[in-house]
């Protein structure tokens, strides 16, 4: 159509050639904006794709780091509570009893997560919806740190915890991440820093989140998850958030994990002008 109307409008007829030369023109001038056309769909096709990948690769990650922590730090305590059963069952059934319900406890939870987690994933891959009972679930936060300490301390480990600044509903991503970096560094002082005490710091800031984990212990000869994806996972979620992290052992010995993460703005509403 749009070759008729050009050939039309440019035609004259007392030529030939002229005329023959135009409709070329007009064929290749149509075929060159059918190939653009073309072109520039294919290419946002790709870009939605890519897209969409990368979106599936980012929730994939987001996903293994939750594994990650949960199992890491469930398995930790489960050890330490399994290793004190066994040692004191013979003279200290009481004590022995308290160990069993503490694994008995961890390993609940932690399978309830697990479940969540891989429902999740199976609603993924077919494409459905998060069911009512997995969107409902709430994710752990700094609601949850005294928990967090009481589990530690069963594994062997006292905590001092300390916050500051104007304790406040936190966004969702931060305050998970907030919580997941204390767990992390918590599990690492429970299986590698060979202490029995550490110091946690909540410092809500006007303009960011401080956390800070210390421990006395071997520091960086002990610290397994130097070389494991623990650290890496914390620098990962600090970094999608645009804070710092700094990880490693103290001058005065023992180990530091300090996270900095930065809150948004408080929204401000003018009044209105009557």
């Amino acid at each position: 159509m749009v070759q008729l109307l050009v050939i039309g409008l440019y035609a004259h007829g007392d030529s030939l050639t002229v005329n023959g030369v135009i409709a070329l023109l007009a064929m290749a001038a149509s075929c060159v904006a059918g190939l653009l056309i073309r072109e520039r769909r294919e290419h946002a096709v790709a870009l939605r794709s890519q897209e969409v990948a990368e979106a599936v690769t980012a929730e994939r990650l987001r996903i293994a780091r939750e594994l990650h922590d949960m199992v890491a730090h469930s398995i930790g305590i489960i050890a330490i509570q399994a290793g004190v059963g066994n040692r004191v069952i013979q003279t200290q059934p009481a004590e022995a009893r308290a160990a069993l319900r503490a694994i008995e406890a961890t390993s609940r939870e932690t399978l309830s997560g697990l479940r969540r987690t891989l429902v999740s994933l199976r609603q993924a891959d077919r494409g459905e919806a998060p069911s009512r009972e997995s969107s409902l679930a709430p994710a752990p936060g700094l609601a949850d740190i005294e928990r967090l300490v009481a589990a530690t301390m069963d594994a062997g480990v006292r905590v001092d915890l300390q916050s500051s600044g104007d304790q406040r509903p936190l966004p969702a991503d931060i305050d998970l991440s907030a919580y997941r970096i204390v767990q992390e560094a918590l599990t690492n002082v429970v299986r590698h820093a060979g202490t029995g005490r550490c110091r946690v710091a909540i410092d809500y800031g006007n303009e960011e989140l401080s956390v800070e984990v210390i421990d006395d212990g071997r520091g960086a000869t002990g610290n397994g998850s130097a070389h494991g994806f623990g650290i890496v996972g914390m620098r990962e979620r600090v970094g999608l958030l645009g804070g710092r992290l700094s990880a490693g052992p103290r001058p005065e010995g023992g180990f530091r994990v300090a996270a900095r993460l930065p809150l948004p703005a408080p929204v401000t509403v003018a009044a209105e002008v009557r």
